[in-house]
């Protein structure tokens, strides 16, 4: 079993930050990439940033110079700066973990709500 614990969402206004954090534990043995994407109201999943091993990170256009990743790889925990927050900023964010051996985790999800 592969647990993620995400936390750190919240109500916020414009120009407002958040820092959203993921913490994984469990029967993984390697973590290879960590991220997030998040999904809005009658919108597909998309992608927010991810961050390799590493250190490689990709950032969605729509976020980069606004938003930052980080990770500590051992505590097996990546974290999410968000400056700057845009009421199109509003979405469920999930945490995704991709194991060395190519397997998947997602998290449970944390709302970000930002207000104009």
């Amino acid at each position: 079993q592969v647990q993620l614990v995400e936390s750190g969402g919240g109500l916020v206004q414009a120009g407002g930050s958040l820092r959203l954090s993921c913490a994984a534990s469990g029967s993984i043995f390697s973590i290879n990439r960590m991220g997030w994407y998040r999904q809005a109201p009658g919108k597909q999943r998309e992608l927010v940033v991810t961050i390799t091993s590493g250190g490689t990170t990709n950032y969605a256009d729509s976020v980069r110079g606004r938003f930052t990743i980080s990770r500590d790889n051992a505590k097996r925990t990546a974290y999410l700066q968000m400056n700057n927050l845009k009421p199109e900023d509003t979405a469920v964010y999930y945490c995704n973990v991709l194991s060395m051996g190519g397997a998947p985790y997602w998290g449970q999800g944390t709302q970000v709500t930002v207000s104009s």
